[in-house]
C-alpha cells in the first residue's frame, strides 16, 4: 500500500502529502446540493423525536437528518454537544481552514483538530484506540482505500445531497463518500524553464535538464505515487502494470532530467530549485503553494490518459459527538462547503451538480487547470498492488 502524507505527514497509503487514495468514478454529478439548512441535534446518548413523531432516535445511529427529526433537530443536538473532533486537517489543505472557521461561526461549535499534519493511517488508529474517549475523532477525511478497508469503523449516514453524489463516489450504505479530488499535473516555473510541457513525452526533452521533480517519494507519498501511475498509463502501462511508469522515471534519471529535490515547499520554488513539479493539481496551482504575486508559475494537466483520485469522508461509529459529526457532513456537502473545497483548488465531488444548477463559484471554478480527458481510476486491488510495486521498484 502506498504512503500518503498530508502536507508533510507520513503513513501508509493514506498519509497526507496526501495521496488522493483510490479513485472512484469521473467527476460527474446530478443536480445541486441542498444547503446546510437548519438542523437538530443530540449528543451521543441522547435522542430526538422523528419527523413522524413518537419514536426516539439516537443520533449515534441516525442514518439521515430526517430520521432524527430534520435539520433543525440536528443543529440543536449538535449545538448542545458544543464541539467536534476532527483529525489531520491542515488549514491550507483543500481550504479546510475556511471550512472549520465557517462551521464554527455558523453553529457556535468548537472544533478540535488533532495532529493536523498526520496521516490517514493515524486517523484510523485514533478511532480504534480512542473508543470511549471524549477526544476521539468524530469524523475522518481519509484516502478512499482506507475508507473501504475500514468501513466497519464507520456509521452509515446519508447527507441531504446524497443523490447529488455520483454512485461510484460513495458507499451505497453511506459508510463513506468522496468529498474532493484532483488530477496529476505539471506545475512549471517559467522563470527557470521556457515552457511548460503538455505531454509526458515532452518531459524527456533536453531543455528540461535537471528540471523534473516530485512532491515526496513514490511508494511513500501519494502525489508521487500517483505520478508514477500516471506515467505508466501514458507509456504503455495500465493500473495492473505500473512498471512502465518506473521505467519512465528511470529514463528521466538516465538522461539527466530528473531532479531529486523533494519539492514540498513554496520556498523551494521561489529559490528556483523546482522548475517542474509533478503533483495533484489542487496542490500544484500557485494559489495553493502560496506563491507571491509576480511569480511565473503555470500548471498543466497533461494530454493523454488522465489520472485522478479522491479522498473520502466518514463518521466514526463511536463518535463522542455524533450529532456534530453529522452536521459537519451536512455542511461539507452543502453548496457552501463544496464551493469552499473549490476555492481551495480541489474538485468537489458535486462539482458537476454545482455547474449544472448554477450554484458553482464561477471565479474559483475558472482557476482550475483545464482537463482534456475523462479520468481513469484503479480498483482498490490495483491501487494496493501498484503501491507495493512502486515502493519496491523506486527504492531499487
Amino acid at each position: 500500500m502506498t504512503t500518503e502524507i498530508r502536507c508533510g505527514r507520513t503513513g501508509p497509503a493514506g498519509t497526507r502529502r496526501r495521496a488522493l487514495a483510490v479513485g472512484a468514478a469521473a467527476l460527474i454529478g446530478a443536480a445541486s446540493i441542498a444547503a446546510c439548512g437548519s438542523s437538530t441535534s443530540s449528543s451521543a446518548g441522547s435522542s430526538a423525536k422523528t419527523a413522524s413523531g413518537g419514536t426516539s432516535v439516537n443520533w449515534a445511529t441516525a442514518t439521515s437528518a430526517a430520521q432524527g427529526g430534520g435539520m433543525a433537530a440536528l443543529v440543536a443536538a449538535a449545538k448542545k454537544e458544543g464541539k467536534l473532533n476532527v483529525i489531520t486537517l491542515p488549514a491550507n489543505w483543500a481550504n479546510y481552514g475556511t471550512q472549520m472557521k465557517e462551521f464554527s461561526q455558523m453553529y457556535g461549535i468548537k472544533i478540535h483538530d488533532a495532529i493536523p499534519s498526520g496521516s490517514s493511517a493515524q486517523e484510523i488508529q485514533a478511532i480504534e484506540s480512542g473508543r470511549g474517549s471524549s477526544t476521539a475523532p468524530d469524523v475522518v477525511d481519509v484516502g478512499e482505500s482506507f475508507a473501504v478497508q475500514d468501513a466497519n469503523l464507520f456509521a452509515p449516514y446519508k447527507v441531504q445531497s446524497w443523490n447529488m453524489i455520483p454512485a461510484a463516489n460513495k458507499d451505497p450504505n453511506g459508510n463513506w463518500y468522496n468529498d474532493y479530488g484532483g488530477y496529476v499535473s505539471f506545475g512549471c516555473d517559467l522563470k527557470v524553464v521556457s515552457s511548460c510541457p503538455t505531454t509526458w513525452s515532452q518531459l524527456t526533452s533536453s531543455k528540461y535538464h535537471k528540471a523534473v521533480a516530485l512532491n515526496g517519494v513514490p511508494g511513500q507519498a501519494g502525489a508521487a505515487t500517483g505520478a508514477v501511475q500516471a506515467a505508466a498509463l501514458n507509456n504503455g502501462g495500465s493500473f495492473a502494470n505500473v512498471k512502465p511508469g518506473l521505467a519512465f522515471f528511470n529514463k528521466l534519471k538516465a538522461n539527466g532530467n530528473f531532479n531529486a529535490t523533494d519539492c514540498d515547499a513554496a520556498s523551494l520554488i521561489e529559490a528556483g530549485q523546482c522548475p517542474i513539479i509533478i503533483n495533484w493539481d489542487f496542490l500544484n496551482v500557485a494559489g495553493a503553494w502560496g506563491l507571491p504575486k509576480g511569480s511565473r508559475w503555470v500548471v498543466n494537466v497533461p494530454n493523454g490518459p488522465a489520472f485522478a483520485e479522491y479522498y473520502a469522508q466518514a463518521i466514526s461509529k463511536t463518535a463522542p459527538d455524533p450529532a456534530a459529526a453529522r452536521l459537519w457532513e451536512e455542511f461539507l456537502y452543502s453548496n457552501q462547503g463544496q464551493n469552499n473545497f473549490l476555492k481551495g483548488y480541489a474538485r468537489p465531488v458535486e462539482l458537476a451538480a454545482l455547474v449544472k444548477n448554477g450554484t458553482v463559484d464561477k471565479a474559483a471554478y475558472a482557476k482550475l487547470p483545464p482537463i482534456h480527458n475523462v479520468a481513469q481510476y484503479p480498483t482498490i486491488a490495483e491501487e494496493t498492488n501498484a503501491g507495493k510495486v512502486i515502493a519496491a521498484g523506486w527504492s531499487a
